[in-house]
């Protein structure tokens, strides 16, 4: 068992403790060069021309104006495990595979390395808490609480990529980028109470654009977006704090990208042990709940986020169920 924890302990000790980098929700954007030599092994397709009588000055722009790039989209982006006539609660879609959801799916566990689950519903604006009680870590167990964009890594823990930020249960470090940084003043264990707050003021602004799908040669595609016309954007004044046992532990990010974020958690313990085990509370009804926000906007418990389903309607023409 010693040598089993001093190998964990070594794997810990290899995460980068460097100052992070600039936060990122998304993914860096690659460059307009790169995505075109992408599709360009997809091809193109045109674009009814713009009602207009006044002819282009350029031919040549003219012409590019027509086309429009396209890639595949994902082979199922609506799949989904949510619906209308349910609340929040923990998706079986979005988990890896050794995470196991309890069938009230408010209850996860984790052995064999850190995975990630995450809620079937995010917020892309407002302040929104949830809490997450630590039922069981055992001898070996540790877990990382936090918020994952849809891009985050369900094969890593929370914190590991741009896309997550995570508050790890060892010294109380908030990890971002796979970077751990100082941050409560202790950690937590079995039983405490984490409160999970998030801000996004008027986030929806600062969205991504959603993309954009078109009907060619009997398939759904993606239109290409150029990076340069929607970069990712700050929300001024957004932030991710995290709560212990009521108590605040200070801010532990801000100036957050627009996007939609998830409730998520990550657990882990050796394989021959129990799982680590957490339960998500989504309110309204907390255990924990702050009695003092010190200034911060009164967050929304997430029951109250409504649902969100994909829109996979296309722009050229007829729906999905006419051309299946």
């Amino acid at each position: 068992m010693e040598n089993l924890m001093a190998t964990y302990q070594d794997e810990e000790e290899e995460e980068i403790t460097a100052d992070p980098a600039p936060l990122s929700a998304v993914e860096a954007p690659v460059t307009l060069e790169e995505v075109l030599q992408e599709v360009a092994k997809k091809g193109s397709v045109d674009t009814p021309e713009p009602e207009s009588d006044v002819p282009s000055a350029d031919p040549k722009k003219q012409e590019a104006e027509d086309k429009v790039y396209i890639i595949p989209i994902p082979r199922f982006p609506d799949k989904n495990d949510d619906s209308p006539d349910v609340k929040i609660c923990l998706s079986k879609v979005y988990k890896a595979e050794k995470v196991d959801v309890s069938e009230d799916r408010l209850t996860a566990g984790s052995t064999k390395g850190y995975r990630m689950v995450r809620a079937t519903r995010g917020v892309l604006e407002g302040a929104w808490y949830f809490e997450i009680k630590v039922v069981k870590l055992g001898d070996t167990g540790h877990t990382r609480l936090g918020w994952s964009t849809d891009k985050g890594d369900l094969q890593a823990p929370v914190g590991y990529d741009g896309n997550s930020f995570g508050y790890r249960d060892i010294d109380g470090s908030k990890i971002h980028k796979a970077l751990r940084e100082k941050y409560g003043e202790e950690g937590y264990g079995e039983g405490d109470v984490i409160g999970l707050y998030i801000n996004l003021p008027e986030g929806a602004q600062y969205a991504p654009k959603p993309p954009r799908l078109v009907w060619y040669k009997g398939q759904r595609y993606m239109c290409a977006a150029d990076p340069k016309e929607d970069p990712p954007k700050i929300i001024p004044g957004s932030e991710i704090s995290f709560f212990k046992n009521g108590v605040c532990q200070g801010v532990a990010f801000k100036d957050l990208y627009g996007g939609r974020y998830y409730p998520a958690a990550s657990m882990y313990t050796l394989p021959d042990q129990p799982n680590c085990t957490v339960k998500f509370n989504f309110g309204p009804d907390f255990e924990c709940f702050p009695e003092d926000f010190a200034g911060r906007s009164v967050p929304k418990p997430m029951v109250e986020v409504p649902y969100h389903g994909f829109d996979g309607r296309v722009e050229n023409g007829v729906s999905n169920e006419q051309k299946s």
